[in-house]
């Protein structure tokens, strides 16, 4: 008797330990069959207008940053700038998703203070002066869902001509005597905005 159990016991050890080996093998298998390898992951190419950042100070070896901008970087592939940036319209000040502007320290803009933090920076272009735009909604595409009720600061600054041409739009910071100027550029066209800090 004591042995018919015992090997009763052995029996039913032995088929659990079958079904939990089949079980992993199952499991092993679906986590195959779905399971990507880096060769099979499918890559776009680069981007038209690839995204950039320029920030203030430049050096990427000094962390304490005062104001940095996230923005993509169209060009002009033969086309003219007033097709691209329309004259007296908003504009992303870019291309595909709005531009992005983070403040790391309270600053202004003309007479008016931005807090820390993260806003869009859009531009409406013009003949001879460029409005700038501080605006609060963020993760847009675009100007297409721009609402001026949304504006944080404006501010009208003038337009100068370069000799040299650049061909994909382009933003710089540059130290000023009272705080950071952003220069944009595309093509001839080349303005400078005057954050305060």
């Amino acid at each position: 008797m004591k042995k018919l159990i015992l090997l009763s016991i052995l029996c039913v050890a032995f088929s659990c330990k079958q079904e939990a080996k089949q079980e992993v093998k199952e499991t092993k298998k679906e986590a195959t069959a779905t399971k990507t390898t880096p060769s099979d992951v499918a890559f776009r190419g680069l981007d038209k207008s690839p995204m950039d950042v320029a920030a203030f100070p430049s050096d990427h070896r000094d962390a304490n940053k005062l104001i940095k901008v996230r923005y993509s970087r169209p060009q002009l592939n033969g086309r003219v700038l007033d097709s691209l940036a329309p004259k007296g319209k908003v504009w992303r000040t870019g291309a595909n998703e709005s531009a992005e502007i983070m403040f790391y320290t309270d600053m202004s803009l003309g007479d008016t203070t931005i807090k820390a933090g993260t806003y869009s920076l859009a531009t409406i272009p013009g003949d001879k002066t460029w409005t700038v735009i501080i605006n609060s909604q963020l993760n847009a595409w675009g100007s297409y869902y721009y609402k001026e009720t949304d504006d944080i600061a404006r501010l009208s600054v003038p337009v100068t001509t370069a000799k040299e041409s650049l061909e994909a739009f382009s933003m710089a910071f540059e130290e000023a005597k009272d705080g950071v100027h952003l220069h944009m550029g595309w093509a001839n066209t080349r303005i400078a905005i005057p954050f305060k800090k």
